[in-house]
């Protein structure tokens, strides 16, 4: 799943007394400081242990993650220069069409490398059948084709179904 926006959770949880095991209730806060019941969103509820349950210490989790999407998106002449030329983090992008053999043999090594490198880099993929004008102006002529961009420059192109390794040396000479 896409991570699109950054959250912070403390789920705490009250020690209930031994003789009521319903009588405790679990917290959600939220991250700016406001519990779950004041705000207006629908109440989340969290099954108590079983009264035959032992005690447990009060328990908590954090979970924070960046802007980070794990994820190959789909780049087209509509979204291309935001998500492209003017991303801050380098961008793998895929140049692919859906009749393409060795073009569905690569997809699942960009969707690996998507994953591993969360954070570090953009993958996206463009549709050549969708958006001729793109892998016109970048002189594609043969699918797949891989560029890597930073600072909105093309920096590096390959050709072909490669391995998972001859892509991962080229994100890492971009990665800081």
């Amino acid at each position: 799943m896409a991570l699109e926006t950054c959250f912070r959770a403390w789920a705490l949880h009250a020690p209930q007394p031994p003789a009521s095991g319903l009588g405790g209730r679990d917290r959600l806060l939220l991250a700016g400081g406001g519990s779950s019941s004041q705000s207006k969103a629908p109440r989340l509820s969290v099954a108590s242990p079983s009264p035959v349950a032992p005690l447990r210490p009060a328990s908590r989790f954090a979970c924070q993650c960046s802007n980070a999407v794990d994820e190959v998106v789909v780049a087209d002449e509509k979204n291309w220069d935001s998500m492209v030329l003017g991303s801050e983090a380098p961008v793998l992008v895929e140049f692919w069409a859906p009749w393409c053999g060795p073009c569905r043999m690569i997809a699942p090594v960009i969707d690996e490398l998507a994953k591993e490198y969360v954070g570090k880099i953009k993958c996206c993929k463009v549709n050549t059948d969708d958006s001729p004008n793109i892998a016109t102006n970048y002189g594609i002529r043969s699918i797949p084709t891989v560029l890597m961009f930073k600072n909105g420059e093309k920096k590096e192109s390959v050709i072909g179904a490669v391995p998972k390794t001859t892509l991962a040396t080229i994100i890492d000479k971009y990665v800081s």
